[in-house]
């Protein structure tokens, strides 16, 4: 990995670590009230109220592994922690998105939904990781970078 890319890498993740972290203190505090709903953003907990602390716990620590990571990033360990909070905004991203699938499958009043509610179903709001979630897949230019090092 080049100078360049190395410092592309450090800025792009401090970025991303900072929108985790302000994801994950929204989430935070939506879950100690009644959670909110801004324009496409969704963090009221609607689908499962229990998890919304766990998740924000999650992001505020994806977050800060991001943060953590942007000294030196071009070194194995600090790149570790750049996939560790990537990994763990894939887990949280993919259990939303199956909750989505899987809500979007049966009907109200029939087995299964009709076409135009099984689309309507994929329409916002989206919760805070579905938006962190394409920005997260940048690490794995990084792995296959180090990868090509070796």
């Amino acid at each position: 990995m080049n100078e360049t890319e190395e410092k592309f890498g450090a800025i792009y993740f401090a970025v991303l670590g900072a929108v985790a972290l302000a994801f994950g203190a929204a989430e935070l505090i939506a879950s100690a009230g009644e959670g909110f709903t801004w324009g496409i953003l969704d963090s009221s907990g609607a689908s499962d109220p229990m998890f919304l602390p766990w998740k924000a716990i999650i992001l505020l620590s994806a977050g800060f592994f991001y943060l953590s990571s942007v000294k030196n990033f071009a070194e194995i360990h600090q790149l570790a922690k750049a996939v560790m909070a990537s990994i763990m905004i894939w887990i949280v991203a993919g259990m939303a998105i199956w909750a989505r699938i899987a809500g979007s499958i049966p009907g109200e009043e029939t087995w299964f939904n009709s076409l135009e509610g099984f689309l309507a179903s994929y329409a916002p709001p989206y919760c805070p990781e579905m938006f962190l979630l394409p920005f997260s897949l940048v690490i794995v230019y990084y792995i296959l970078k180090e990868r090509e090092t070796e």
